[in-house]
């Protein structure tokens, strides 16, 4: 009996996170590469709330709409098993844009295929030594200009790239607050990885809090979120804050846009307000990897996992990230 690829396939653009109702599971021939082409087993799939985006017809986002009809895209880690592309052997472990499936059919022309060396945690190149990693770490040094000594604010902290944000910052030498909904993930923020406080959404109200914490004002928000928090901080802002937005997970799903109700305090306050992708430097990893990864083999910075096994179970994993479920690096193991 041949082989066959199971892939999860966009029917419609989703409403809010009704996911199941828009996106379901297919089944295909194993497809075979073309000409400088490569077919990757797919041992990882890694969840990005960002990717939401690509699930609406918005044509003014970041990335182009997701053709309807096709497979669903996201980030993949596997391994090589068959090449028509000189540049790729099989058994060659790569991270890639490919599709949530079984099997991503990639063409490494386009530039979104990488070579990966081995590691003890291979999830890392997803985490610290990948794209979370080189969002947190460029939104602080370059967007967000932190200095050693001021306060640092960090929005989802207990999320993939505000748990390393809120990590690197510590590194830099920063007083660093956390935001995360409930009492469990702001013990871990404060517990395991050492910020000097955090906020539960949830269960307080966050500029009150703020107000109490920081004094001063807040010397950079690192914000992934978006939305009525970003109303909450602003007025807690340091003259010259900078605001450095790398998510809007608030707004992905949401049909209406709105601007920040005191965005007057922009100009009062001096503020700069930046936002990036990590699409824009991605070719920059090497470089960046380079300054973080002794952070990382040292145990000063880490990332907590939060596994679902199968690739069935795609879209349980996927709303955990909109519905506050998932703490960490959300993935799906495929295989091992």
């Amino acid at each position: 009996m041949a082989e066959t690829n199971r892939y999860w396939r966009l029917d419609a653009y989703p409403q809010g996170t009704d996911f199941p109702s828009a996106v379901r599971l297919a089944e295909e021939p194993l497809p075979e590469p073309g000409d400088r082409e490569v077919r990757v087993r797919n041992l990882w799939l890694s969840l990005d709330a960002g990717t939401r985006m690509w699930m609406t017809p918005r044509e003014d986002s970041y990335m182009p709409p997701t053709p309807l009809g096709s497979k669903v895209i996201g980030f993949v880690l596997g391994r090589v098993e068959a090449s028509r592309h000189p540049g790729f052997r099989e058994g060659d472990l790569v991270r890639a844009y490919g599709q949530w499936a079984d099997h991503s059919l990639l063409r490494p022309d386009l530039g979104d295929v990488w070579t990966l060396d081995p590691i003890a945690d291979m999830r890392q190149h997803f985490a610290v030594l990948g794209p979370n990693g080189w969002t947190a770490y460029v939104g602080l040094a370059e967007y967000g200009g932190v200095r050693p000594g001021e306060t640092v604010l960090v929005s989802a902290a207990a999320g993939a790239t505000g748990l390393l944000a809120a990590q690197f910052a510590r590194m830099m030498g920063c007083r660093v607050i956390g935001i995360a909904g409930g009492a469990a993930k702001c013990a871990l923020l404060t517990g395991r990885y050492a910020l000097d406080a955090a906020i539960d959404y949830k269960g307080e109200d966050v500029a009150a809090r703020l107000r109490a914490l920081a004094p001063a004002g807040i010397g950079c928000y690192f914000d992934c979120v978006g939305g009525p928090m970003l109303d909450a901080v602003l007025p807690n802002m340091a003259m010259n804050g900078r605001v450095a937005i790398c998510g809007l997970i608030a707004t992905y799903d949401k049909a209406e846009r709105s601007g920040p109700a005191a965005f007057d305090l922009v100009l009062m306050k001096r503020l700069t307000i930046a936002g990036f992708f990590s699409p824009d430097f991605y070719f920059r990893g090497e470089e960046i990897n380079r300054l973080t990864r002794p952070w990382l083999e040292a145990g000063r910075v880490g990332m907590e996992f939060d596994v679902t096994n199968g690739l069935e179970n795609a879209l349980h994993a996927y709303g955990k990230l909109f519905s506050g479920g998932n703490v960490g690096k959300t993935m799906v193991r495929l295989a091992d």
